[in-house]
Order: structure tokens, then sequence, then C-alpha cells
């Protein structure tokens, strides 16, 4: 029998094996609160010091201090837009966010705007390329932070971060920009990017979930959402996970380190498997067809169903998504493929396909032949 095929690394990936040898370096004996000034405490101290320095040259900040912990990308986003939302609201009470931005930015963004900011949504083009001049109307001296994500989780579209930066700066304003797909994938520099706060996720690195990180520009002023000690400076309370903030800390390493041999590996995988399935009968690539993630490839297919086709192949033996991780509990179709011009019943049926260390071009073959098998059957039964 054929073994699993695993395409769904944008809800989770696998802990890398290096990554767990090296966590498993700290499980015996290892104690340790890094808010103590025992030789334990010490220990551990320094423990979340390296690992800021390998998560800090991972997106090229120069100061290590820049990035700060969390548990989680979700974590990072709320810290990210309503505490530089809130820190900063002298200074305007706008915020703007990309249209196709993850829910984690969005519902942070609508809790401001009960709170009486203004939010306004920035449009993208049908490949989910964010308008500029729209963004630029929309984004004014009163806007406190804008949020725009590296690239997109559902569609894998790469954004023009450095124009987006420059519109941004000129207003006056701060951009946070989450990366939480796009780090490890393609090459990301904070500085020269322009950006002002990023967010990261460990298990999007191959390292375990429960850990994320925030860099934030030296000189931005944020305020931490909950209430506690001062770890993390003041922003993050509560003790770290340092075995969890160690692997991810290496996660990052590693992942700088390969980033460019395993991309084009990755790519090549995608490219083979964009050319099988756009191949098949009213099957369509969603997405920018060529600035997009390394690793990511989605389709929609007409008349069928996307939660039919992800449990379809599940019988299949492969893993794929449709839609993201965090809103497929919900019936409702993607707001990312309603915002880049898709109709109700087109936006329904997605497949999303990421790859990861354990892929191979050599499984296209099934892959196409899986999902060929699905439509077929399913556009057979559907009502559409």
């Amino acid at each position: 029998m054929e073994g699993r095929i695993y395409l769904d690394h944008a809800a989770a990936m696998p802990v890398r094996p290096e990554v767990l040898s090296f966590g498993m370096g700290f499980s015996d004996g290892f104690a340790g609160n890094p808010s103590t000034l025992c030789r334990e405490g010490l220990v551990a101290q320094e423990v979340l010091a390296t690992a800021r320095e390998k998560v800090a040259a991972l997106v090229g900040a120069s100061a290590p201090d820049s990035i700060i912990f969390t548990g989680g990308a979700t974590e990072s986003n709320n810290i990210a837009v309503r505490g530089t939302a809130l820190r900063n609201r002298k200074a305007g009470n706008r915020i703007v966010v990309s249209a196709i931005e993850h829910i984690s930015v969005l519902n942070p963004a609508k809790y401001l705007q009960k709170s009486g900011f203004s939010l306004t949504p920035a449009p993208v083009d049908r490949y989910g390329v964010i308008d500029l001049d729209a963004l630029g109307a929309a984004v004014t001296p009163e806007t406190v932070v804008t949020s725009v994500h590296y690239a997109n989780n559902e569609i894998g579209t790469v954004e023009p971060i450095r124009e987006v930066a420059a519109i941004v700066h000129d207003r006056g304003g701060l951009l946070h920009v989450d990366a939480t797909d796009a780090a490890g994938r393609i090459p990301i520099d904070v500085e020269r990017d322009g950006i002002d706060l990023l967010t990261l996720s460990g298990n999007q690195l191959g390292g375990p979930q429960g850990a994320g990180a925030l860099y934030i520009r030296p000189g931005v002023r944020v305020q931490p959402v909950l209430v506690g000690g001062g770890q993390e400076r003041g922003l993050r309370p509560g003790t770290e996970d340092v075995v969890g903030i160690a692997c991810m800390g290496e996660a990052a390493r590693l992942a700088k380190e390969e980033m460019p041999e395993e991309s084009r590996r990755l790519a090549a995988i995608r490219d083979r498997l964009i050319a099988g399935i756009t191949g098949l009968e009213e099957a369509y690539l969603t997405g920018h067809p060529t600035e997009r993630l390394p690793h990511h490839a989605s389709f929609r297919f007409s008349r069928i169903e996307g939660e039919s086709i992800q449990l379809a192949m599940d019988l299949l033996g492969i893993a794929v998504a449709t839609g993201s991780a965090c809103t497929s509990r919900t019936l409702e179709a993607s707001h990312v493929l309603l915002a880049i011009g898709l109709a109700h019943e087109e936006a329904h049926g997605s497949m999303i396909a990421t790859f990861g260390r354990g892929n191979s071009v050599e499984e296209v073959p099934r892959i196409v032949g899986a999902v060929e098998e699905t439509v077929k059957r399913l556009r057979a039964i559907t009502p559409l």
C-alpha cells in the first residue's frame, strides 16, 4: 500500500528531526527560569539570548533584542496590531489592513474598530497583489498601523513589501508584516524592506508548535495586550517556554542555512504540480502565476466543494487543505478568494497543496492522478 503524502504544511509542519534532537538535549534534568539569578536561571537566559540571535539573523535584524518571543503567530499579530495601535493612539486612530490578511490580523483590527478606531481594508487584484494606488489613498497621516502580510497563506502570492513600506512611511505610519508563511522560504530583511513589526511562527520553520516571535524595530512603541510580569521587555508576560524557544531558534538557523537550495527544490515540485493540475478540465490556478511562495500551489475547481475534495483526497492517502486552517470550521466562502474577485460558488471549490522537506517531485503523478479521480467522481454526483 502506498504511503501517505502530506501537503498541508501551511497548517502544520512536522518538527524537523534535527530540531527534535536539539530540543532533547535540554529535556534531561533541564530547569531554569530566565527571570531568576541562580545558575540555572542564567543558563536559561543564555539559551534565550542565543535563540534571539538565530531568529534575528533569519530576518536581517541587526539587534537581537528587537526579537520578542510569544506563544505563536496569533499572539504576535495581536501584539503588533492591537499593541501598536493602542500605544500610539495619540498619533491617530486609523488602521489599514490588506483585504486578504489572515484572520489573526483581521479580528484584532475589528476589535480595535469596536474601540473607536477607523478600519480600512486595502483591495488586491485578481492575483492577490495589493493595489498600491488604493493603499496610498487609504493610508493617511492619521493611520497608526498598516498590516500587509509578506505572502498569503491561501493563494501563495508574495506582496511588494518594499513598495508598501515606502507608502506607509511617507505618511508617517508604522508597517506590520505577517511573515508566518514566507519566513524560511524566501529571503526577508526587515531593515532593507522597511518593516517596523514582523510576525514569525516557530512551527512554520520546522520547530514545535506553541512558539512564535515578533520583531519590533528599535524605537517603535508597543504596549502589551496581556498584563503580568516583565518578561520579553514587558510585552509578553509569563515565563518563557525556554525549550520551545530554543528549538525555534535552531529551526530558524537551519532554515536560513538551507533556504536557497530547499526553495529551488520545492519550486520544482510546485511548478510540476501546477502544470499537471491546470491541465485538467475546469481547473484553475489561484494566486500569482510567478510571484508566489516556492512551496505553495493553490487551485479552484468548478462545480464541486473544497471540503469534498479534501475528504476524498484524504481517503486516497493525500492530505490537502481548502482555505486557512484557522477558518476551516466555518461554512463561509474564503474571504481571500472573494477578495480576488471570485464568485461565492467559485470560492467554495478550492484546494491548497503546500510542500515540505518530506515531499519529492516523484510524488506529483500520484497527486495529479488522485485529483483527477476526485474531481471526476465529485462532478458526477454534484447538484451544482
